[in-house]
C-alpha cells in the first residue's frame, strides 16, 4: 500500500510483521511542459532532470554520491540506473537502487535531491514526481508529488535516514537553485 507524503511526512521502512526492507528504489519522472514557439504554437521543449543521492555520516560530513557522473557508491550499495537527458517515457524516467542492508554504518543518511542540468526552472516542468519501491516486490511504498512550479532549479527532494534498528523517509520538498548537487550542499544541512 502507497503513502502519499506532503513536505515534512515520514513514513517507515519496516515491512508488515516488522521486517524491514532491505532494497529500495527511488524513482524520479517528469515531462517537460509545452512552450510556446513562433506564431504561438505550442512546441516541445528538452529537459534534463538529474536525480542525485547523497550520503552522509553522523556529523553531517558528506562522505559519498551517486550522480550522473558517479552511477556507483563507492562500496556498491547504491546505484543510478542511467541519465535520462529529456523525461521522455513512462513512469520513473531516472532511478536510483539502494541496498540499506549493505549501506556502511557509517552513513545515517541519505538524501536525495533533483536539479535541472539545462537550467529550466520547475514551473517549465509537468507532472514531477519522486516514489520509493520495495525494489524486491516492485510495489511503491510512498510517493511524493513534485508540485512546486516555481522559479527554482532543484529540489531537496526526500531523505532515508536510519530510524532506530530500521530506515523511515522523510519527504522534505524544498525548492532551492543549482545544477548539480554540489549547488545545494548549504541547503541540505539544514535538513540531516
Amino acid at each position: 500500500m502507497s503513502v502519499s507524503l506532503s513536505k515534512g511526512q515520514k513514513v517507515s521502512l519496516s515491512k508488515e510483521g516488522g521486517a524491514g526492507l532491505t532494497k529500495v528504489r527511488m524513482g524520479l519522472g517528469w515531462d517537460a511542459a509545452a512552450v510556446k514557439g513562433l506564431f504561438g504554437r505550442k512546441r516541445a521543449q528538452t529537459i534534463d532532470l538529474d536525480a542525485s543521492a547523497l550520503l552522509f555520516d553522523a556529523a553531517g560530513v558528506l562522505v559519498d554520491q551517486v550522480w550522473f557522473q558517479q552511477l556507483t557508491s563507492k562500496d556498491g550499495s547504491v546505484q543510478h540506473t542511467g541519465d535520462n537527458l529529456t523525461g521522455a517515457g513512462e513512469g520513473d524516467d531516472e532511478s536510483i537502487r539502494v541496498d540499506l542492508s549493505r549501506v556502511p554504518a557509517q552513513v545515517r543518511t541519505l538524501v536525495f535531491t533533483v536539479n535541472s542540468f539545462t537550467g529550466q526552472d520547475f514551473s517549465q516542468i509537468e507532472n514531477a514526481f519522486c516514489r520509493l519501491v520495495d525494489d524486491t516486490s516492485d510495489s511503491e511504498i510512498a510517493r511524493y508529488e513534485l508540485t512546486g512550479s516555481g522559479s527554482h532549479t532543484a529540489q531537496i527532494m526526500a531523505k532515508v535516514a536510519r530510524d532506530g534498528a530500521g530506515w523511515s523517509m522523510t519527504a522534505i520538498g524544498v525548492p532551492a537553485s543549482g545544477r548539480t548537487f554540489k549547488d545545494l550542499l548549504p541547503a541540505i544541512a539544514g535538513h540531516l
